[in-house]
């Protein structure tokens, strides 16, 4: 791969990177290209399928039984509706009651998504009915070139089938109001009501008054969705659908050192995670765990649904990979002891317009290093010794990292780390790839700092069971 060669430095641990070795331009174009693919998480999760079963990745079925499908040096990948996806692989010299090397992300971000009455006319206007999903800058989806992607129920012959579908091309747009229909007092306050102000125009009613509109959701809306798919209006059962800016992500800045993107929050992490467990999978003669992946949906408005982060996803995926070998309550308690996953959600990066935000001493910066999320109220999981642990993973793996506290007068957000390890015990540290403009309709990260990640999370694979060992913390 080709390698960026520029005069910029940084020092981890004593020891001066350069940017030929740091930074490799190829991960970036991966990750624009994995994001502009994922409008969704139904996208993501075929996407992250897609390629896992080129690197020989076998799919397993929740329905089924496992215990003789799951072997010792085996690749696995499994979803729950389509949009969470969990990915394991077992070490060769792995035995009942090993570490699970956990890399917990979401699948989800803040969007518009289309209300299942979605037909709507105003003053001349066919508009779209949504629903607000999470707590998007709403400000930031106005005039912007919007279409739809999810997924649509349909029949054929009988049968029922949930198909992808992703129109790209710019179908929809939320106005901003003229200046000149505003008063000073509106100009300078810009107050979205969620209700009125967010729902985006489709076309003219005029060009519809052929077509009968009486039903669920426009005809037009419908006939757009029947083209793509190829099939009839009439085999269209359901949908669930999303709004989507049609801008594709890009590398920007002097020295392409910036990408910004939609919903980097937190495709990102799915995309690191999958790169280094892909990469770590290649060889797993020395590995005495079972390295997972396990991007969930709905962490954006709480994560308690059947595939949520608060769902028993995790617990399942532990009890159901070790009960192919050991269905022992005993080893599963063991085996949870000696586990330990990374939640990895985006960090928040010092802005340098609003610098007075950020705690003075924990002010982390666009590619100077993943960011470790403490929060003594527990709004983050990490603690003294998974803080540690990670720490010393990344001195290992030779790659900076970087400290976030909010300050004490701040609302603090929170992540799937703590849901997680208060359900299933496992030792759990908070991290993410600091951004700029988080759950604003198109995001902000440093380029160097998905390199940097990936060779961290890369490291956790490999690394981890020989550090865990070395510790006697109990």
């Amino acid at each position: 791969m080709e390698m960026i060669h520029f005069d910029f430095s940084v020092w981890v641990n004593g020891r001066q990177l350069n940017r030929e070795t740091r930074f490799n331009m190829a991960a970036a174009k991966d990750l624009l290209s994995f994001v502009d693919a994922s409008p969704t998480p139904f996208h993501v999760v075929a996407k992250a399928e897609s390629v896992l079963e080129t690197a020989g990745f076998k799919q397993l079925n929740e329905r089924d039984v496992w215990k003789g499908q799951v072997q010792v040096g085996g690749k696995y990948f499994y979803h729950r509706n389509r949009s969470t996806l969990v990915a394991f692989a077992v070490g060769d010299k792995y035995v009942p009651g090993n570490e699970f090397k956990v890399i917990g992300a979401h699948t989800d971000s803040p969007v518009l998504k289309v209300k299942p009455v979605s037909n709507r006319t105003s003053n001349g206007y066919l508009q779209v009915g949504v629903e607000c999903y999470g707590g998007g800058l709403w400000h930031t989806w106005f005039d912007r070139d919007l279409t739809l992607a999810g997924c649509v129920i349909i029949e054929k012959e009988g049968a029922f089938t949930r198909e992808l579908v992703n129109l790209k091309r710019p179908l929809l747009r939320v106005p901003n109001l003229c200046i000149h229909l505003q008063s000073s007092e509106e100009r300078s306050s810009f107050t979205v009501n969620k209700e009125n102000h967010l729902q985006p125009i489709l076309a003219m009613v005029e060009s519809t008054l052929n077509q009968k509109d009486e039903g669920q959701h426009s005809s037009v809306l419908l006939e757009l969705l029947a083209g793509e798919l190829g099939v009839q209006v009439d085999q269209i059962k359901d949908m669930e659908l999303t709004l989507t800016d049609t801008q594709p992500g890009a590398t920007w800045g002097p020295k392409n050192e910036f990408l910004s993107s939609p919903r980097l929050d937190n495709q990102v992490h799915c995309f690191t995670g999958l790169s280094a467990l892909l990469e770590h999978s290649k060889d797993l003669s020395n590995d005495t765990g079972v390295s997972m992946l396990a991007c969930f949906d709905h962490e954006e408005i709480g994560s308690d649904s059947a595939q949520g982060a608060g769902s028993p996803v995790m617990s399942d995926g532990l009890s159901r990979v070790l009960g192919c070998f050991d269905s022992s309550d005993e080893t599963l308690k063991i085996t949870i002891r000696n586990s330990f996953m990374i939640s990895a959600d985006v960090a928040h990066a010092i802005h340098p317009n609003y610098s007075e935000k950020h705690e003075k001493k924990h002010q982390p910066k666009l590619n100077q290093g993943t960011v470790i999320k403490t929060n003594s109220n527990q709004r983050y999981a990490t603690n003294s010794e998974t803080g540690f642990l990670l720490r010393e993973l990344a001195r290992r793996a030779v790659v900076p990292v970087q400290e976030f506290v909010v300050r004490n007068d701040c609302p603090c957000g929170s992540t799937i780390g703590p849901i997680v390890s208060a359900k299933t015990g496992i030792r759990t540290v908070d991290l993410g790839i600091a951004s700029l403009s988080m759950h604003s309709i198109r995001e902000t990260i440093g380029c160097d700092d998905i390199e940097t990640n990936i060779r961290l999370f890369s490291t956790f694979y490999s690394g981890f069971g020989e550090l865990d060992k070395s510790c006697s913390f109990n």
